[in-house]
């Protein structure tokens, strides 16, 4: 899930449909009010920041994420039209990953959102990810339950980390054809269904994981 804070309703609502459309999940906020609300609801793997914000600006915001330990470590992206030197330094030195300034195409946001999101998913993959039973390592290829290994097919694994990557999403069957397969899904394919059903099975007791989210899709919980 991405959070996009900007109190322009034409710039949030094209940011948000733009990063949808290209297969990732999220959500605007007008307010730093809602998004704090909505930080305690859920939290993001990236926030995207205007500077000049109502109640507060984002500057303020930023270091609040920073100087909690729950937030510290979501990466951020500030986007504001202000496009100064020192006003990049700033937001820089502030704790901001990245820096975008207005305008901007969505093209561009693209590219440096699935940047930001690569770079910190390698620091994460370093070390694997565990959940109960179940441990898996992207980079040596490895996947064990109770210490015992998996084989799984290229499929199969790439789901796996795609589930564990957005740990306690949801994610819909759209989302997993797109950033597996690499298509769309046209409603009648039951391609995912397929491969969940045999990747719960090879994970025995690890299996009750994945969790089926009637009519939307699948996530992964303990």
């Amino acid at each position: 899930m991405i959070y996009f804070v900007e109190d322009d309703s034409s710039i949030r609502e094209l940011v948000v449909y733009t990063l949808t459309n290209s297969g990732m999940m999220a959500k605007g906020f007008e307010y730093p009010s809602t998004f704090f609300a909505g930080m305690e609801e859920e939290l993001p793997q990236l926030i995207l920041l205007d500077i000049m914000l109502p109640e507060e600006d984002g500057l303020s915001i930023l270091r609040k994420l920073r100087h909690n330990p729950t937030t510290a470590d979501i990466p951020v992206m500030m986007i504001t039209a202000k496009s100064r030197e020192y006003d990049k330094v700033v937001g820089l030195d502030s704790g901001a990953d990245d820096y975008l300034t207005k305008p901007f195409g969505m093209m561009e946001l693209i590219a440096r959102v699935k940047a930001l999101l690569r770079r910190t998913r390698k620091e994460t993959d370093s070390d694997g990810y565990q959940i109960g039973c179940l441990y898996v390592s992207p980079e040596k290829h490895i996947v064990q339950v109770d210490g015992n290994d998996i084989s799984l097919t290229l499929k199969e694994f790439e789901m796996l980390i795609l589930l564990f990557r957005n740990r306690e999403l949801v994610l819909t069957r759209e989302q997993f054809l797109n950033q597996v397969w690499g298509y769309s899904f046209d409603g009648e394919n039951r391609t995912v269904d397929v491969h969940i059903r045999t990747l719960r099975q090879k994970l025995g007791k690890a299996g009750a994981y994945i969790r089926t989210i009637r009519g939307i899709g699948y996530k992964l919980e303990e």
